[in-house]
């Protein structure tokens, strides 16, 4: 068993809280065939990175207002259907925890605000004192800033938290900013997230700990 102290909690949202893939799959398989693109390929290319940036990539030439205009399309599709969209093992019970015993946590999504509130939602976790998606940010992941963001607007630094995460390019993110990065096995398996200091499957496994002075996460 590993104790790792911490003073904040910084939870990506999609495959690490949230079970959206149903959601995720339907939005962007549509949008594929609507494009002529292959759904898998297309699939294999958005996990963990904001959307713009996986359009702009997928489109090849298209110029900056089609990409806006292809995000704007997938924004509203994701944001109105959540149907499947569940918390994943762990996720409500843990939060709820961290709210009682006054431990900061933040949600740290690639996911637009539309969509990530329709998807918290959805799956019935409490709502986060602190929501960074890329509205706020100039670099999504795996650049640091969203983790960097998201520890200091908990008045920390990120190398006081500890950041949950379900793809490589998230783990980069976390590694970057130099936080503890934990990979959620909820899709990939261990070699898919070697930039992980620590694997786990869900939420369900962990365990905080609140003594006189420290924070300890039990995994």
């Amino acid at each position: 068993m590993a104790n790792i102290p911490f003073k904040g909690l910084l939870f990506d949202l999609d495959g690490t809280l949230v079970d959206s893939i149903p959601a995720v799959t339907r939005a962007w398989s549509q949008w594929a065939k609507t494009k002529g693109l292959d759904p898998e390929h297309v699939m294999s290319v958005i996990h963990g990175r904001p959307a713009m940036e996986s359009i702009a990539e997928l489109l090849g030439n298209a110029s900056k207002a089609e990409v806006v205009r292809e995000f704007q399309w997938l924004e509203d599709y994701e944001s109105t259907d959540t149907k499947g969209t569940k918390a994943l093992p762990g996720s409500v019970a843990l939060l709820n925890a961290l709210n009682e015993k006054q431990v900061p946590w933040a949600i740290v999504t690639s996911g637009t605000l539309p969509v990530a509130n329709a998807r918290i939602k959805a799956a019935g976790l409490p709502l986060p004192k602190v929501l960074i998606t890329p509205e706020k940010l100039t670099n999504g992941k795996p650049h640091p800033e969203p983790y960097l963001t998201g520890a200091r607007e908990l008045g920390l630094t990120a190398g006081q938290c500890i950041c949950f995460e379900d793809t490589q390019a998230g783990l980069l993110a976390a590694k970057s900013a130099k936080a503890v990065a934990i990979g959620i096995l909820s899709h990939a398996s261990k070699e898919e997230l070697p930039a992980a200091d620590y694997h786990i499957r869900s939420m369900a496994e962990l365990a905080v700990d609140i003594g006189p002075i420290q924070r300890v996460l039990k995994i």
